[in-house]
Formats: structure tokens, sequence, C-alpha cells
């Protein structure tokens, strides 16, 4: 690749050596090291390439093997120069495009984020913007360092960040924790009582503060009391004299039953693409943008589309340019009917994203009983889940007080 380039910075010509004895005429190029490439034979002559220098020598090798060398091609920045030399627009063109790009060279003109997951990029770009970090500003004036303090300072979720520069892009890579992380609060000593939220049978039952009220095999309705939060305090004689309080913690499971029905109809509208688009190209320089073509309001039902790229040399070199299109396809709507296994597969679908949620909640499904039925205007998958789930939510603790009843003298 090297070795190219200046060979088309120095200039080189293809030639045609042919007459009485080429063959001499090579070894004698040989011998005299000078440098030859791309041979190959063409009847009873032989083309090569060959530096402008090296052609220069050659006439004294064409005369002693009495050969014949005829330039059949001219190539390299010479040439070129020499070839375009009248045409002075051209070359003010290029030294105008050289000036520009070295000016451009000077900003940034895109900032891109690696890592972030729960920040997306259109947040954390506010606020780089907040702290007048954005596109369009001079490299000279972007603090890396600072980007990062800030960004650490503003996002506790966020454990280690990198600013850099690379072209004309301002990179910024990102490591969130990806631990579930909550900041610790005091204790709430609150009084509270948990009680069932919904009917089973208790299957786990693990306590940690409060007194609990039933036992692993007890079948319990929603709202049962489950754990106290009210803590009997007795003397002697086995009497309540007293309360404590505390908040009830415990884990506590059961099996329970869950209804499950969904419906959809027989018939849907389909879209019916009639081939009819338009499109609507543009140029957008920053913000502001030219366009040629039109697709708002084209036709009664069209989907839109956009396609956009930014323009770039090699890969981190952005320039404040971009292009792309707009474009609107024309569809109408046609009642169309599901068929038998297409019913099936969308309630069976829907049914095991329903399940999924379910899981996601730490909810097991141990067995169901859902059917799918097909009536002549709607079908419907329904039926019985059975679960096991935590069924604890927590209410106030009714605070009672003891009359104090004073002895008689």
């Amino acid at each position: 690749m090297i070795r190219s380039l200046f060979r088309w910075l120095r200039g080189y010509v293809r030639i045609r050596v042919e007459g009485y004895s080429p063959e001499r005429f090579l070894n004698l190029c040989c011998f005299h090291q000078i440098l030859i490439w791309g041979l190959s034979p063409v009847g009873n002559a032989y083309e090569m390439y060959m530096s402008v220098s090296g052609f220069r020598k050659i006439r004294p090798f064409a005369r002693k093997t009495r050969t014949r060398a005829v330039i059949t091609g001219r190539y390299g920045f010479p040439f070129f120069m020499q070839r375009y030399r009248k045409r002075k627009l051209l070359f003010a063109g290029i030294f105008l495009c050289v000036i520009l790009l070295k000016a451009y060279s000077l900003f940034i003109w895109d900032i891109h984020f690696e890592g972030n997951e729960r920040w997306p990029d259109e947040t954390l770009t506010e606020f780089l913007a907040a702290n007048d970090v954005s596109p369009f500003m001079l490299k000279s004036r972007v603090d890396c360092s600072g980007i990062v303090k800030a960004i650490r300072k503003e996002y506790n979720d966020i454990v280690w960040v990198s600013a850099s520069i690379d072209g004309s892009r301002l990179k910024i890579q990102i490591k969130e924790n990806e631990d579930t992380f909550t900041e610790e609060t005091a204790k709430d000593d609150t009084p509270v009582d948990l009680i069932a939220s919904a009917d089973g049978v208790i299957t786990k039952l693990v306590t940690r503060s409060g007194v609990p009220q039933v036992h692993e095999g007890d079948t319990v309705k929603a709202g049962d009391l489950l754990v106290s939060g009210r803590i009997d305090v007795l003397d002697d004689s086995g009497e309540v004299v007293g309360y404590q309080y505390q908040h009830s913690d415990a884990d506590i499971y059961a099996d329970t039953e869950m209804e499950y029905s969904d419906t959809m109809p027989l018939t849907y509208q389909a879209k019916i693409y009639d081939g009819k688009r338009r499109y609507r190209f543009y140029v957008k320089l920053s913000d502001r943008k030219i366009s040629v073509g039109t697709v708002k309001n084209s036709y009664e039902h069209s989907d839109l589309t956009t396609w956009e790229r930014q323009i770039k040399l090699g890969e981190n070199f952005y320039l404040p340019f971009s292009f792309g299109y707009e474009s609107a396809a024309s569809y109408s709507f046609e009642e169309k009917s599901y068929t038998e296994e297409e019913i099936q597969r969308e309630l069976t679908r829907r049914f095991e994203k329903f399940c999924k949620e379910l899981e996601e909640k730490d909810i097991q499904i141990l067995e169901n009983s859902v059917k799918i039925h097909i009536d002549s205007d709607s079908a419907d998958a329904s039926g019985t889940l059975y679960l096991n789930q935590r069924i604890t939510e927590e209410t106030d603790t009714e605070i009672l007080t003891i009359e104090r009843k004073e002895e008689l003298k």
C-alpha cells in the first residue's frame, strides 16, 4: 500500500518493448537495478510498468539490443498535474476542500455513548448540554476529566466513566452498577400487620418479626391476619398489662387459584398495500434542512419511514452534514378472517406472555386448565391457573390501650 502510494506520487509509465531481443533488454534492466513490475507477454513483445526515472535510463539498452520501447500509459501525480494544469478552479476547489476539512477537524460533531442501559442517550445528551458539552463545539473546549466528574456526581449508579476524543467524535464509555441498588434508609418501626392478599393454603412460612397467626397447611381467605405486629405483655398471673408493637416481616407462600380469560375477534382489518409510494429527500446541515418532495398527508392511510445517515470520513471523523429520505407507503384496509390455526397460535402466544409476566413476579405456575373455545363471532381462552405465590400484604396495626384500675384504700 505505501509502496504504491510512493509510486503514484513520483509517477510511472507503462511501456511496450518489442524488437530483436526483448529478453536481453530485460536482463540489462535487471543488471543495472532498474525496477520493473507487472511484466506480461503480449504477442512477440512485453509490457511492463516502470518509474519515470527508470524510463529515462533505458535508451542505451534499447539501442544496444535493437528493441523499441513505446509508452502506452502514464500514471501518477506528476501526469495528473500536467493533464489538468489549465483547470485552476479544480485545484482551487481541492485546496478549499482541504482547508474546510482542516477547519471541521477542530470541532466535535458527534457524541457517542457506550455501555449505558438504564440511562438512554437522550437523557445523557441533555445533561451534557446543560453543562455546555454538545456537538458543534471546539475540541479545545472539551474537558474530558470534567465530563467524567460531572457524570459520576450526577448519576450515583454509574460506577465508571471514560471520556475521549476520537476524530471529530466525543466517545463516552459508561459502566453501570449491575446489582439492584437501593439506598438504605432508617429501619421503619411503624407497627404493621401482614394480611393475606388472596385465598389459599399456606405452604411456607418464615417469620422475621411479629407474631404469626397461621401455620403451614392452614387455609386462609383474602384479608385474614397472617402476622400480627402487636405483642402482648403479660404479668405473672398471665393477664395482659400492655403491648409492644413491631413492623411485621415474613415470607409467606400459599397455593392459590387465578381465573384466566382472553378474547379475540374472528376477523381483523388487514393492511393492503397498493404499491403507491412517495419520497421526500433532504440534506441537513446542523439543524437546517433542505428537502425535495412531500410525504405529509399524501394518502388517506400510509406508513411513514425515515432513513438518515451522517457523513463521515474514516471511522470517527464526522462532518456536520447528513442526508436521508422520508417515504410514505399507501395502503387500504380489508376485512379478513383468522384461520383456526392462527387463532390457536395467537391465543397461545398471549397466554405464554401472561405466564412469563407472572414468573417475572416470582409467581410459580403449578398447573393450568386453560382451554381455547371458538364461537360464531369470537374466540376465547379461559380456565384456572393453580399458583404458588407470596400472599403477604401490609396493613396498619390497631393500637390498643389498657385502662389501669386504681386500688381502693
